[in-house]
């Protein structure tokens, strides 16, 4: 029995106390600078404030932006978890609204190291998020790497933040273009949802999903769902420069009122299935690529 079919084994023991799972949501894009970890972490601020508990895992290695926005950094991550015999809770940091951050460190990009006592590990520990938060979101790197692919891949829902650069666009469409040919990828099994960023004039966001969703349609046979634009906005480069997320730092600027927009329209018909797989099925998925 390999390492993927035992932890396939112990996910589906440690479900048969039919607990509520938590939806994982995973945000990437085609490329850096667009704002995607900006987007994970007022999406989670908004989310919160509507009553969801929120957990970001921080899986764009090499890169502290949702450490900075946070205002703290983490001690520790997944890799001391599994390694070093920490709890969950020792490697979760907890930020503004307590909102948790967890690191992936080199947790994850050594899952296919891990032996049977780490996979009891991270399955009755991951599930434990199950009970502490309602939704996971899970904060890619940029680009078209093979671990952001199985990433998405192993995800129910894909959160995709591209701009109206020509760019970004064509960034994004390099990835729709990967992730449809991964032997991997199903599409009745990941749904893809287009945020527009940093749009300039009202409608830009709608624009740019047509033309996207069109091509990507025609040539991929992708349907990308629509969740809504986020504005060019001072007050959020203010709040970068501040180190705080714009929906702290500024609640009523329109970058604000625009995130606060998409959580409302992701809570309020919440899909009954998409993203529910819990976190240890989502590691279980992960190793499974890898094999």
């Amino acid at each position: 029995m390999d390492q993927a079919e035992r932890l396939r084994n112990l996910v589906k023991s440690n479900s048969h106390s039919q607990k509520p799972l938590a939806r994982v949501i995973t945000v990437t894009s085609g490329k850096g600078g667009v704002g995607k970890s900006n987007t994970s972490i007022n999406l989670a601020i908004q989310l919160r404030k509507s009553g969801k508990r929120v957990i970001i895992l921080d899986a764009d290695f090499g890169l502290a932006n949702i450490e900075i926005m946070f205002g703290a950094v983490p001690q520790n991550n997944l890799g001391d978890l599994l390694y070093r015999g920490y709890s969950l809770q020792d490697v979760i940091t907890w930020g503004p609204m307590d909102i948790g951050l967890i690191s992936g460190g080199a947790g994850i990009t050594e899952l296919s190291n891990l032996t049977v006592d780490n996979l009891r590990t991270i399955v009755q520990s991951l599930s434990q998020l199950d009970e502490i938060a309602d939704i996971v979101i899970v904060d890619t790197g940029a680009g078209i790497s093979d671990a952001v692919m199985e990433f998405l891949v192993a995800g129910g829902e894909v959160f995709l933040v591209t701009t109206p650069e020509p760019t970004s666009i064509m960034d994004s469409y390099s990835l729709l273009k990967s992730l449809s040919r991964h032997p991997k990828y199903a599409e009745d099994e990941t749904k893809i949802k287009l945020i527009a960023n940093k749009v300039h004039s009202p409608g830009d966001g709608d624009v740019l999903y047509e033309k996207l969703s069109t091509v990507s349609g025609k040539y991929l046979g992708l349907s990308l769902e629509y969740l809504g634009e986020v504005p060019e906005d001072t007050q959020l480069t203010r709040a970068v420069m501040q180190q705080k997320p714009v929906s702290i730092a500024f609640p009523r600027a329109i970058s604000s009122q625009a995130y606060e927009r998409i959580a409302a329209k992701l809570t309020e018909k919440p899909a009954a299935n998409v993203g529910r797989k819990g976190m240890a099925s989502f590691f279980s998925s992960l190793l499974r690529l890898k094999k």
